[in-house]
């Protein structure tokens, strides 16, 4: 299985939907098989065998797959027969409620308080292009999207209250095992750890607890990727 995946500056892997797609991966054993390309932002010509230009993309003897939802259906259907990926059928329904939620309501919060970090750690090269076409899509310069990012970080943890009221009962959004619905929100998270130093949790938030968990699982996947807290 081939694995193409955004790239930053030293093979620093940020993006939060290619993070979806290591954990599942790695929730059926396949993270560490699997051939991964890096694409940085002037590299999209890498994936024109997809049709598209946006990771992440993989591409599985015939079957070409991209977009995260798309690619985590096949690794289950592909490969979750023993360790469902959503675990089980019933609960696709609440993944794909729990990634839309963090695309919708989540992600353009923590844009808001990363995006100009996340511009000193992709290549050089790219600068250029990360800048305007951020700039273009938020309307502002960068420095001005996150000046309020203290207040934004407010709007956030009000936002996750969801998240906090469901982690009361069990350790893991999926129950007593991480699922796909734990590793959309954890995408997102590490999208901004590993990006940027500002941080989005307090110590005390059960969500930090959680985010602790998702960190040691599979070997503590998370905790090997480039950061700038390390």
């Amino acid at each position: 299985m081939q694995f193409f995946d955004l790239s930053g500056a030293n093979g620093r892997r940020f993006s939060p939907f290619g993070w979806r797609v290591r954990m599942a991966l790695a929730h059926v054993g396949l993270e560490q098989k699997a051939d991964v390309e890096l694409v940085t932002f002037s590299q999209k010509h890498k994936l024109d065998f997809s049709g598209q230009n946006l990771v992440p993309v993989i591409k599985d003897r015939d079957q070409v797959i991209f977009d995260s939802w798309r690619i985590a259906s096949y690794i289950d259907a592909t490969y979750g027969t023993e360790n469902s990926l959503f675990g089980g059928t019933d609960g696709k329904s609440t993944s794909r409620f729990i990634a839309s939620w963090v695309d919708s309501q989540i992600h353009p919060l923590i844009a808001q308080c990363v995006v100009r970090d996340i511009l000193d750690v992709i290549d050089p090269a790219d600068r250029e292009y990360f800048r305007a076409s951020r700039e273009k899509r938020f309307g502002m310069p960068l420095e001005q999207i996150v000046e309020n990012r203290d207040d934004t970080k407010a709007n956030l943890k009000r936002t996750l209250y969801p998240l906090r009221k469901a982690l009361e009962v069990a350790p893991f959004i999926g129950g007593t095992l991480a699922t796909f619905s734990d590793y959309a929100v954890f995408g997102a998270l590490m999208w901004a750890r590993v990006t940027s130093s500002f941080e989005l949790l307090e110590s005390d938030d059960p969500i930090c607890t959680w985010r602790e968990r998702m960190l040691d699982l599979f070997d503590s996947l998370g905790r090997t990727e480039l950061s700038p807290h390390a």
